[in-house]
């Protein structure tokens, strides 16, 4: 045991983590010197390699002198937070990964506060120090306000940091040591990380932090032997979290060697391991050697903050594209993902192929909706909604969230301005020489749409970043769009003659020879109420001969929005449809006279 670190690599997104875990598995020796290897080896989900930021937590290990060192890549978004905080019950410290330039960042204060309330040793990391901007002695000074502020004991203060450029493969202790390898940070984890506990038991116990699935073994339980030894064919106990204890037999143990699962025959105390023999094992449960043990405690995570619907799609173009359809196949697939997702829910509601997904935010329900999609289902989801509670006195409350947000100046003024309108309150504000850091309380509400506002306004060069706070009194409305949409009356092919005309009322979604469906949005207006249109009308054709006339249309390239734009965009009466090769926008209801007696009824009730 005293020859094991268990260690888990925290950052906010894009601070360079994953590349920095690449290094530490080359430099050790771990492949082989003509195998070929991917940059981010650790982000091995295709989403994870577009969107370059970790979804998923994920094992890795290296052997470096007699020492073995498992290390977890964490998720640096914080809609991901449930991923986090149950591996930190796996581990004994922390690498702490700054940017050298924009220092410690929302998601990594939510990521140590964490990982100090584990009590775990830190590390701190100061990465990218070659950037021609670093400024990596003010980061430091920066890092150790954030542990202050964290309120960290006396020997957590005392942290050892290491800089290091993780892109050319280099560390160092002081910035003008000379240095080409990754040796100082090798020396700071097996010298400041402590060894696993020891325990002051003998027998078996172990908690699941994780899941996987292999289709010949079933499902593998990842987590810390917390006490005792297991080896391949033992009869061990499940303690589930209802209570009831289920005995198995051990089919299969896995240790790692690098990125690569590893069957090994026994583990003892300290292991990190995979371990399978149980079909109906979940995240928090205990194994342990016999039925008389007690389960062990498990970190409550934080709430979900974020309900929506996805529904079975009921479209007209709907079995086109994808092969999984069905309202049993989508309630499969979702209660497949709560088993290895603790922060997301699922429930049935009342009507027949509705579920509501509860999460931590929407970024996570839209990359669930999008690994689906490229499964082959097709679904409806609809607009995000928060999750509201009530006190003892019966006042309405909602989740607030710290928003921090890096503009230029010269934009300033309207973000402000749309921070205002999203009942946002102003907590602190920090003129740096090239932009200004403003810190805020905002309603969750308030952040739907809000980074597409931010990315507009400033052009692509603001910064948000968001942490959830508390429940907090209720604010009030918050305007949600301000624009009408243009729907379509009827169905067929769209023609260019037909939208020629429509984009002088917006902004166009789709382009010619486009199949529509009644109740199809088929772009914005630019008034605030909605507007019918028909996107297929053909020019009528006749025998005259008439010079010049339908020449000369010219259209504006369609807006073409992302699944997380389209969520974000849509109104509460509104779904996105989405199927394995298209996106589309439109109206729950589809006839508009249902649409309008529907509008009526609501109206008479309130």
């Amino acid at each position: 045991m005293q020859n094991i670190r268990n260690i888990a690599i925290i950052a906010h997104v894009d601070h360079g983590k994953t590349t920095l875990v690449d290094q530490l598995l080359k430099q050790a020796g771990t492949f082989r010197a003509n195998q070929k290897t991917d940059e981010r080896m650790m982000d091995s989900m295709d989403l994870e390699k577009e969107k370059g930021i970790t979804i998923r937590a994920k094992n890795a290990a290296f052997r470096w002198h007699n020492y073995h060192v498992n290390i977890v890549d964490t998720p640096g978004h914080a809609d991901f937070g449930g991923e986090v905080e149950r591996i930190m019950k796996m581990v004994d410290g922390v690498l702490l990964v700054v940017d050298s330039h924009d220092g410690p960042q929302a998601q990594t204060k939510f990521v140590l506060r964490k990982a100090m309330e584990n009590g775990l040793k830190p590390i701190v990391v100061i990465n990218k120090i070659d950037r021609e901007n670093a400024r990596p002695h003010k980061v430091l000074d920066m890092v150790f306000e954030l542990f202050m502020e964290l309120e960290a004991t006396d020997e957590q203060l005392d942290f050892p940091h290491i800089y290091a450029s993780a892109k050319a493969g280099f560390a160092k202790r002081e910035i003008d040591h000379e240095s080409d390898n990754m040796e100082p940070l090798y020396e700071a984890i097996v010298k400041h990380i402590p060894p696993p506990p020891k325990a002051d038991k003998d027998y078996f116990q172990m908690l699941v932090s994780n899941l996987d699935y292999s289709d010949y073994l079933g499902r593998i339980a990842y987590g810390r032997i917390i006490s005792g030894s297991v080896k391949v064919g033992q009869s061990i106990v499940c303690v589930h979290k209802d209570g009831r204890k289920e005995r198995g037999n051990v089919t299969a143990l896995f240790s790692h060697e690098g990125l690569e699962k590893v069957q090994i025959e026994s583990a003892s105390e300290g292991d990190i391991i995979g371990l399978t023999g149980f079909e109906e094992v979940f995240i928090g449960e205990t194994l342990v050697d016999n039925e008389e043990r007690e389960a062990l405690p498990f970190v409550d995570i934080d709430p979900p903050t974020i309900a929506m619907k996805i529904c079975v799609n009921d479209s007209p173009l709907a079995g086109r594209e994808g092969k999984l359809l069905t309202a049993r196949q989508i309630k499969d697939r979702l209660v497949r993902e709560t088993r290895t997702n603790v922060s997301i829910i699922v429930a049935e509601t009342e009507t027949a192929g509705h579920f509501d997904v509860k999460a931590r935010g929407e970024m996570q329900i839209a990359i669930l909706v999008e690994q689906m999609r490229r499964e082959g289902f097709e679904l409806l989801v609809s607009r995000p909604e928060v999750i509201f509670r009530r006190d003892e006195a019966g006042n309405l409350l909602e989740p607030m969230e710290t928003l921090y947000v890096d503009v230029p100046p010269d934009n300033l003024g309207d973000i402000l301005q749309s921070l205002a309108s999203r009942k946002a309150e102003i907590v602190n504000m920090q003129h740096n020489p090239h932009s200004v850091l403003v810190e805020a309380t905002i309603p969750t509400r308030g952040l739907i749409g809000f980074e597409t506002d931010l990315v507009n306004v400033t052009k692509g060069h603001g910064i948000a970043s968001h942490l959830f706070k508390e429940y907090g009194p209720h604010k009030g409305d918050i305007p949600s769009r301000n624009n009408g949409v243009l729907v379509s009356m009827e169905g067929g092919t769209s023609t260019a003659y037909a939208l020629d005309s429509i984009q002088e009322r917006g902004r166009l979604f789709i382009g010619p020879q486009e199949e529509i469906y009644e109740g199809m949005i088929v772009g914005e207006n630019a008034r605030p109420d909605d507007m019918p249109v028909n996107p297929c009308k053909a020019k009528k054709l006749t025998n005259m001969r008439s010079q010049g006339d339908g020449k000369g249309i010219q259209l504006a390239p369609p807006l073409v929005l992302s699944l997380e734009r389209s969520l974000e965009y849509i109104a509460p009466d509104e779904y996105v449809e989405a199927t394995p090769k298209s996106l589309r926008l439109r109206k729950k209801i589809l006839d508009a006279n249902a649409r309008k007696r529907a509008q009526t009824k609501v109206n008479v009730a309130e």
